[in-house]
């Protein structure tokens, strides 16, 4: 049986490592302004993964945080998934060329499903599909905007594709350290035949242990990322848990 995956967070927001309140730009927390050093942190934890989010991307429609990507990549000695503003296939195609080993798509995964189709097909295993919820409804543009297509259904669309894996997020948790949405993690990955990987509003060790227990139901992988800069969970003993389990 696999053992699940602890992905810590970074998100980016002007060249600074901080953490947003259900998305809110305008209420993001700065723990860093040198992504690379936390990246080496996080390694030096025992990190073999990473989930980095370009915040800034993520409204702009394209990379803003690009120079910070880098670093990070050239520096941390494992995976890293990347997300924000990866909406045409020449940014799907930079990345990669640079070393990130996924590329999560969101708003084009909605509005260009041809995209994320045909670029899962010419990178096998690289492409992550971010499935991001508010009230059971696909959120876009960076949670700004929220569609008409449930869920489930946006999954669906996706299972048949070669995609590596669904990423789902509760908007209305990330950052909020209410607990990680587990019960709709595990319905989700139970529904489709793709793994998930499990974020928002992580914020202890409980949450890992009852993730790792569904991992023979598809659920592959857990974001953490408030509750490890502010010392609610640790991670040497998250990802202990997380192998055992």
């Amino acid at each position: 049986m696999a053992s699940l995956i602890v992905f810590p967070a970074i998100d980016l927001k002007g060249g600074q490592v901080v953490r947003l309140a259900e998305g809110d730009m305008d209420r993001a927390t700065v723990y860093g302004d040198d992504p690379a050093a936390q990246a080496m942190l996080f390694a030096g934890q025992g990190a073999e993964y990473l989930h980095v989010v370009d915040l800034d991307g993520a409204f702009a429609g394209k990379s803003v945080n690009g120079e910070a990507v880098a670093s990070i990549v050239a520096q941390f000695p494992g995976h890293v998934q990347l997300g924000g503003g990866i909406r045409d296939r020449a940014g799907i195609e930079r990345w990669f060329d640079l070393g990130v080993s996924r590329v999560v798509i969101g708003t084009a995964a909605l509005e260009h499903p041809e995209l994320v189709r045909a670029a899962a097909k010419d990178f096998p295993g690289g492409i992550v599909v971010a499935v991001d919820a508010k009230d059971g409804m696909v959120a876009t543009r960076g949670w700004a905007d929220v569609s008409s297509v449930e869920v489930i259904d946006m999954a669906r669309r996706f299972e048949d594709a070669g995609v590596a894996s669904l990423l789902f997020t509760d908007v209305g948790r990330d950052g909020m350290l209410k607990g990680c949405n587990v019960e709709a993690t595990v319905d989700l990955a139970r529904s489709v035949r793709i793994p998930v990987i499990a974020s928002g509003g992580v914020k202890g060790i409980g949450e890992i242990h009852v993730l790792a227990l569904h991992a023979h139901d598809g659920v592959e992988g857990v974001i953490t990322g408030r509750a490890l800069y502010d010392g609610r969970l640790d991670l040497a003993a998250a990802l202990s848990v997380a192998a055992a389990a």
